[in-house]
């Protein structure tokens, strides 16, 4: 159960919230870690946000780049051997939670309870349970609205709610998100209808990028996409044929994508700041090497791009 499996880390996180440079809250009964709203946060706290997203099925770590390449001295670097569940059950941002007051992008094994979103049911991804666990992405800390909403999504009460929060432009927010690039790869063949329950350990890596300035969100979206779609290697280990590996592998680095070659910011700006206006098939690493276990062979596509890298991280 990821709910029950992220409920302990979270726990023995709030035991050593400070340490962590995280700011512990009581809101609705429930409990709140801020990690980059109100407080500095820390590289720490983004890899264990990172973890709770994943219901703590993956080993995150945050390993050297070469700065040439990738215009960050700073990996971070993910595997599982639970991808199915720990990605897509769990990392994938698919809640939009919005209250009155409040937007956010909810993530974690929370959504396993809600299970309303169609990847889900497709994949028959779902859990039951007394606690909800998840991470929002936002610049504003949550009230008792968010956590009523959210225990009455996922089928408990507002006191079994847990929620870590940090904006993409704080440290923790930054590492959190570019800890999905396994997420990403495994989003992507679904989308291309390949069977990601086929795909048994996984690894991958996205550079580190600066943090933007305080309240600056579209450079700190645009920067962590742009670590995603640039600079992210994934390795995938499949139990498939070796034509349906065949028929996607071309479709899956992000260089598939007619919207691929500028920093996200600037496309993101051209559709006016409205995500789903943004071709999907963009949302991708920038190579993928999936290994089939049937027959042995290896298949790499994708590129990385450093120019476009520099001009996000240092522009």
């Amino acid at each position: 159960m990821l709910n029950q499996e992220a409920y302990e880390l979270f726990e023995h996180i709030c035991e050593y919230a400070e340490n962590f440079g995280l700011r512990l809250h009581s809101v609705a009964g429930g409990r709140l870690l801020d990690a980059g709203v109100q407080t500095p946060g820390s590289l720490d706290a983004g890899l264990l946000l990172a973890r709770l997203c994943m219901g703590d099925q993956a080993d995150i770590a945050i390993v050297p780049a070469d700065p040439d390449r990738f215009v960050t001295s700073n990996h971070v670097h993910v595997r599982t051997d639970a991808p199915l569940w720990a990605c897509l059950g769990a990392q994938y941002a698919g809640w939009p939670v919005q209250t009155d007051d409040f937007f956010a992008m909810g993530s974690g094994p929370m959504r396993l309870l809600r299970g309303r979103e169609a990847a889900l049911k497709d994949l028959g991804l779902a859990e039951e349970g007394p606690v909800a666990v998840g991470v929002l992405e936002s610049d504003k800390l949550p009230g008792e609205s968010v956590f009523a909403h959210i225990a009455q999504e996922c089928g408990v009460q507002p006191d079994g709610v847990h929620l870590a929060i940090a904006p993409s432009h704080s440290i923790a927010g930054g590492a959190q998100v570019v800890a999905r690039s396994i997420e990403t790869a495994m989003h992507k063949l679904h989308e291309l209808k390949f069977d990601v329950r086929s795909i048994v350990s996984a690894t991958g890596t996205a550079p580190l990028p600066p943090p933007s300035k305080p309240g600056d969100m579209v450079s700190g979206i645009g920067r962590t996409n742009d670590a995603m779609l640039y600079g992210a290697n994934v390795t995938l280990w499949a139990d498939a044929d070796d034509q349906s590996i065949e028929s996607v592998i071309e479709q899956v680095p992000s260089s598939s994508s007619g919207d691929y070659g500028r920093p996200f910011a600037q496309v993101f700006k051209g559709y006016e700041y409205d995500f789903y206006k943004v071709d999907p098939m963009l949302f991708s690493p920038a190579r993928v090497t999936i290994h089939g276990l049937r027959s042995g062979r290896t298949w790499i596509a994708g590129r990385f791009n450093t120019d476009v890298l520099r001009e996000s991280f240092l522009g």
